[in-house]
Parts: structure tokens; sequence; C-alpha cells
């Protein structure tokens, strides 16, 4: 008999035993905290995985299928021009309007097509941070000098963050550069204008499917919101025209991806509540598309394969991070196991500790897009000072429990370590320089 495996197995055992023995189940604020964590997964299902993660999915299976590694490499990788490379990375999130979880499968795929981790990094971190609406918000709520300093930060923070994680791990790099300058390179199969419009397609149908509803119900914002779904089914069509004529894919095969939407709006218009048909008719023609793109024995089922397999590796992470992520710190308004008094009695002021503790509690909380602003409000309310305030937005919307655990899978933990240590360092370096001049 082995002892040292047996005493271990022991020592499992008994460690459950006891875990179970003495749960808290019954204290109010541990039952809470387990009624939090499933409320935020139920509301994170609902909102991110059918409107957010599902497009976000198929994109990032088009970008390693319909891509070729030569593109990824000219324009983002190692040895790209970096003015371009930095640039178009730090600028994604005007066109994205995404959350940190959302912007994972897309990382992911231009990653391990062979994007530098500099520019990948810099894409990372803007896709969530520079979100138009999001800082137009923080302008009219919380000040127009918070804004712009969101904005200028965000910016500037995708480029250093990446130049410097470029530098941390540039022996990997030059590893990186090696081994594809030793693969074969090969061309695009269709003409660049032709892949762009089809990616611009599918970045419209993510932007317009989850575009919030402003404060103000007249301007440009709320025209858009009121015909949001109108405008995701007019580019659902275009994409269903592109399968058909670009991708010679039969056309009945295109329509009957279309049916089991069709159908459902036909037969249960009174079953299901207004308020959840937009997105259930969204889940039947996405399920459709799935199953038609699956069945396809071309460049289709391989998209699909691409996009199941980014599906399979993030979506069980993020769900895990989520249910977390809720029972330590709830949601909006709600409380998990960390009581909400303990994080505004340590960021108020502008110390160090308090903009330190401000870019963590960012980092690991999980800030849906838009929410971080209507928090802050309550902190600000309760004696935030303006550089944690700030801190607290430069980091929230990059960062997250549940992509920290996700990026620890597509990049290993070095990397994502470097990456979140970044991240806090220089939105507390940031909190304090603004706190100090405002």
């Amino acid at each position: 008999m082995e002892w040292k495996k047996e005493i271990k197995s022991f020592g499992i055992i008994v460690a459950v035993f006891l875990g179970f023995f003495y749960l808290p189940v019954g204290i109010t604020r541990f039952d809470n905290a387990i009624f939090e964590a499933l409320e935020l997964a139920k509301w994170y299902a609902r909102e991110h995985v059918l409107l957010c993660l599902i497009p976000a999915f198929f994109i990032a299976g088009a970008i390693g299928v319909f891509i070729s590694q030569a593109s990824v490499m000219k324009y983002l990788g190692a040895k790209a021009n970096k003015i371009l490379a930095y640039g178009v990375a730090s600028v994604s999130g005007t066109v994205l309007a995404v959350c940190s979880c959302t912007v994972l499968p897309l990382f992911a795929g231009i990653y391990k097509m062979g994007a530098g981790i500099g520019p990948a990094t810099a894409f990372l971190y803007a896709g969530p941070a520079i979100n138009v609406l999001a800082i137009i918000l923080t302008a009219r709520i919380l000040g127009v000098e918070l804004g712009i300093a969101r904005a200028v930060g965000a910016i500037v923070f995708s480029i250093v963050i990446g130049v410097v994680m470029h530098l941390i791990f540039r022996t990997d790099e030059k590893q990186k550069v090696a081994v594809q300058m030793a693969m074969p390179q090969q061309g695009d199969t269709r003409p660049l204008w032709k892949t762009s419009f089809y990616f611009a397609v599918m970045i419209a149908i993510l932007v317009f499917a989850n575009w919030g509803k402003p404060i103000d119900n007249s301007g440009v914002w709320a025209l858009v919101y009121n015909q949001k779904w109108g405008i995701t089914s007019l580019f659902s069509v275009i994409l269903g025209l592109i399968m058909i004529f670009w991708f010679k894919m039969k056309w009945w095969k295109v329509v009957s991806a279309a049916l089991p939407a069709v159908i459902l709006a036909i037969i249960a218009p009174t079953s299901i509540p207004d308020e959840f048909m937009p997105m259930a008719l969204f889940a039947a023609g996405a399920m459709g598309f799935s199953v038609v793109t699956s069945l396809d024995k071309g460049e289709c089922g391989e998209w699909f394969s691409s996009s199941w397999t980014f599906a399979k590796q993030i979506l069980p992470l993020l769900l895990f991070g989520v249910l977390i992520s809720g029972f330590l710190l709830g949601r909006v308004g709600h409380e998990g196991i960390i009581p909400s008094e303990w994080v505004s009695a340590a960021v108020g002021g502008n110390s160090f500790r308090a903009n330190l503790l401000s870019s963590l509690v960012g980092a690991f909380m999980y800030f849906a897009t838009l929410t971080e602003v209507p928090i802050l409000q309550g902190l600000i309310a309760s004696g935030m000072g303006k550089g944690p305030a700030l801190a607290l937005l430069l980091a929230g919307p990059a960062l997250s429990l549940p992509s920290i655990l996700v990026l620890n899978g597509i990049m290993g933990f070095r990397k994502t370590v470097t990456f979140i240590i970044l991240v806090v360092i220089m939105a507390t370096t940031s909190g304090m320089l603004y706190g100090r001049f405002f």
C-alpha cells in the first residue's frame, strides 16, 4: 500500500467533509452571495451569451478560416509596421463596443493566427475600453473631464501596454517570427474588399444587436436603439446573400437557416413575453445558421468547426468566472460575500491605497458594458475620490475574473499575470495623477 498516496486521499476526504459540515448555509450573507452568483449567471446567459458571444464566436472562427495567416502577420504580426499595428488595435473599441468577455474570442482568433503579443494585447485592452457610448455616458453623468480622461487614458493605455508586453516577451516573439517564416505562406482566397465587407456585416450584427438604451429618448443614439432589431435583421439578410453568392451555399440552405426564426415569429407571438421575443428570434436564427454551416462539407463547415472550438474553450470558463464574480462582489446595487461598505470606505480620497484597491476591484469585478457608470455614480456619492474613480474606469471594462480565467488558457499564465499587473499599475498611476490635478 502506498501510504503517502492514501494519506493524501484521506486528507482530501476529510477536507471535503469538514467543508460540508461547516458550510455556512443559513447565514444571510452567504445565502445572499449564492443567490447573487446565480442571478448574475442568469443575467449573463440571457444578455451576453446569445447576443454577444455567439456572434463573437462566429467572427473569431471566420478569422481562423477566411483570413490568411500572411494577412494577420502583415498588419498585426511581430514584424508588422508598429505604427499601423498599434494604431489599428488602439482604436478598435470605437468600432466594436464590446465588453471584456466578448472581445476574448476575437483576441483568441487574431492571436492564434499569428498576431504579435503587443498588437494583440493592445486590441484586447482597447476593444472594451474605448467604447464611444460608454465614454459619452461617463462625460454626461460623471463629468466632462472624467470622460475625456477616460478616452485619452484608454487609447494611451492600449499602446503602452502592448509595447511593454512586446518588450517583456520579445524572446517569445522572435521564436514566433522564426516559426512563421518557416511556414508556407498562403494568400487570401477572395478579394480583400469582399473579406472586409463580410467581416463588417458580422461586426454590424454584433454591434446593433447589443446597442444599449440611452438615457435620453431623443437623438441619434435613441433613434438607432428604437430601430436596432430592424437594422440587425437587415444585416442578417445581407449575410445570407453573402453566403449564397460569395460562399456558394445553396439558396434553400440559407432559407432553411432562417426558418426557425420565421416559424417562431408566426406560431408563438403571444406565448413569449415581448421583451424576450427579439432575443428568442435571434437565438432561433443563430441555431438555424449553426446547423446549416455545421452540415456543410466546404469552407462553411470549417468556419463552424473553428467557431465551435473557440466556444468550447472559452464559454465554460466564462460562466464559471461569472459565478465566482457574483458570489464575491454581487451585482449592481446588490452585495455578494464582500460587504460593499468595505469597498466604499477603502476608495475615499486619492491615496495610493485607494487607487490601487480601486484598480484591483475593477480588474476582478465583472462589468457589463455601461454598468460601470452607475456603479461609480453610487461610489462617488458615498465618498469615492476622483482618482480612484478614473482608476476603476480604466481597469474595470478591460478585465474581469471571467476574462482572466480565459486569458490564462489562451496565452498562458506568465503573459496573463503580466497583462493584469500592467493594467493595475497604469490604472493606479493614472488615478493618482488625475486625483492630484482635479
